[in-house]
């Protein structure tokens, strides 16, 4: 195995786990506006529903950092950001702005790109550097 074989699955996961940690910071840092967004995007219950985002963005970034469940992780991870940008970022409906929809149009691309990401990691692994491959690196059937 080389070293970008043994090294990129980490390096992956911890850039993932920097995204998804600072877009919670940010979030929850600015609890007020989130909530005022959430309810403007006709998200109902939203301080509860901002709640469970962020209890689940940090239990996923936890999961992909220590590489320990790491699949599930990145599997809550990809729900999340799926139900989030569809609800969110819904670019199909704006039509007062081009900009507007434009730029929402960028936000749902990357986020789909980034939940193809964590489908890949869904599908491959969290890579050797894994508390997941604590047993010497076998499998567990």
């Amino acid at each position: 195995m080389s070293v970008s074989e043994y090294l990129s699955p980490l390096v992956g996961r911890l850039v993932l786990v920097w995204f998804f940690l600072t877009q919670a910071f940010h979030y929850g840092g600015d609890w007020g506006k989130t909530i005022s967004l959430l309810s403007f995007s006709g998200i109902p219950a939203a301080p509860f529903v901002l709640l469970v985002a962020l209890m689940l963005l940090i239990l996923g970034c936890l999961s992909l950092l220590l590489g320990f469940h790491t699949r599930h992780g990145a599997m809550l991870l990809f729900g999340v950001t799926i139900i989030a940008t569809v609800l969110m970022h819904d670019f199909w409906r704006i039509n007062h702005s081009l900009d507007a929809r434009q730029g929402d149009f960028e936000l749902f691309a990357r986020n789909i790109a980034i939940a193809g990401g964590l489908l890949l990691l869904v599908g491959m692994g969290p890579g050797p550097f894994a508390l997941d491959n604590r047993q010497g690196g076998k499998k567990k059937k």
